[in-house]
């Protein structure tokens, strides 16, 4: 079987969307399914396209063992609805270009821009007579409700028909997150069957599988590695980080990129914090996943938004697969799951006095905070790796009208390769 992935973003890209097209595409590999992806050209947060893209229309590559077929997005930082449609918008009308270059495929994940990437999805399930999964890793346009971004009365009533069209068109709406499927279903009127939760899953051969052991007397290091976007709440860290400043080797460290990047810096410089370091850097997944497994604790500061807070990010199953406390601040599914999984402490979001106490408690019961570690680690392990993750696409794929019989054929001679 041959599968067709379309990612506006994708590594060397940072954000979830990124991760998720990346480790569903490497769980169809770790499946035997043969996987192409079309993606941008690397240019999310910051909008810097590398030298060797400028003036292309299409770059063909390898990432491992995928091949990946990049096309023309402009080299615009991902800041402001504007900026932002217009790279969607690009990416709409090139991802298209390469059809002729696509060899015979039998499924399409339509990965990213949200809801979006449907249309050129369809022109690529069409031509081949394939099914299409639509991937939702964020409610749109619900989250955008949420961030200020779409404040137009017929902004909004645009934005939830393009939303009903990419929902009724696919074969299979394939959430992230569970608490997404009740909006899928009674808002746009999906029908539930051909609603499946997979998760974003983790690739745990970047990870050590050595158990954390806290540094005795060493610095203890509390790291967020990610989007700098609305979606998270630093406001909250930083006061933390003033309360924290007479405490002894407590360090707090913020590495990504994005658009609230100069505010935070602004932050930090008139609060006057000295125990936070705020690095903008994009670094590769195996750096990402060592310098995680170098810290201490790992924190995801969520801004406590309705329908953000409905969704899990992949950076929750990549903090549990380093083997790290989490401190999460959630009022809603992250920290469900933070909490059902054994793997950290949850606090409310904007509550900056009750993460210093989570950043203490911590760093004072170490015992603790390799148990915490330790549980995160067994349940990505036995629940989230990418082998699984990919199973679990097949899975959906099986579920889809189209190519039943090649699906059926290849689950046939897979589970007799295994026999």
């Amino acid at each position: 079987m041959h599968t067709l992935i379309i990612s506006q973003i994708f590594p060397p890209d940072m954000g979830g969307s990124a991760t998720r097209a990346y480790n569903v595409a490497k769980g169809l590999l770790a499946n035997d399914i043969d996987v192409t992806v079309i993606a941008g050209f690397p240019h999310y947060p910051t909008g810097n396209v590398p030298k060797e893209y400028r003036k292309r229309a299409l770059v063909t590559e390898y990432v491992g063992r995928i091949k990946v077929i990049r096309t023309f997005v402009p080299p615009l930082p991902s800041k402001g609805l504007t900026r932002r449609f217009f790279l969607f918008a690009s990416f709409i009308i090139s991802s298209v270009f390469p059809l002729a270059f696509v060899k015979k495929i039998d499924g399409v994940f339509a990965s990213n821009p949200q809801i979006l990437s449907i249309f050129p999805a369809l022109v690529y399930g069409t031509v081949f007579r394939c099914p299409v999964l639509l991937n939702v890793d964020d409610l749109w346009p619900e989250s955008l409700y949420d961030l200020g971004m779409l404040k137009s009365k017929a902004l909004r009533i645009v934005g939830e028909l393009i939303a009903k069209v990419a929902y009724s068109t696919a074969d299979i709406v394939v959430p992230i997150s569970p608490s997404y499927v009740e909006t899928i279903v009674n808002k746009y009127g999906k029908d539930r069957r051909k609603v499946s939760v997979v998760p974003g899953g983790v690739d745990l051969n970047l990870f050590s599988s050595q158990d954390k052991k806290v540094k005795e007397g060493g610095e203890f290091k509390v790291l967020y590695i990610g989007a700098f976007s609305p979606a998270y709440n630093f406001d909250q860290v930083l006061k933390a980080a003033k309360l924290l400043e007479n405490e002894e080797k407590i360090k707090i460290i913020l590495l990504g990129g994005g658009e609230m990047a100069l505010a935070i810096r602004e932050k930090i410089k008139r609060l006057n914090v000295r125990n936070v370091e705020l690095i903008e850097k994009v670094v590769s997944r195996e750096e990402a996943a060592k310098i995680m497994m170098d810290a201490d604790a790992l924190l995801l500061p969520l801004s406590g938004l309705e329908n953000v807070e409905k969704g899990i990010s992949s950076k929750l199953y990549e903090y549990q697969a380093a083997c790290r406390p989490i401190i999460c601040c959630s009022s809603g599914q992250p920290g469900r799951y933070v909490l059902e999984t054994n793997s950290g402490i949850v606090v409310k979001p904007g509550d900056f006095e009750s993460l210093v106490k989570a950043i203490l408690y911590l760093k004072e019961n170490k015992d603790m905070a390799e148990k915490l570690g330790a549980s995160g680690r067994e349940f990505v392990v036995n629940n989230m790796s990418i082998e699984k993750i990919g199973s679990k696409m097949i899975a959906v794929f099986n579920k889809s009208s189209w190519n039943q019989s090649k699906v059926m054929s290849y689950k046939r001679s897979h589970d007799m390769k295994i026999l």
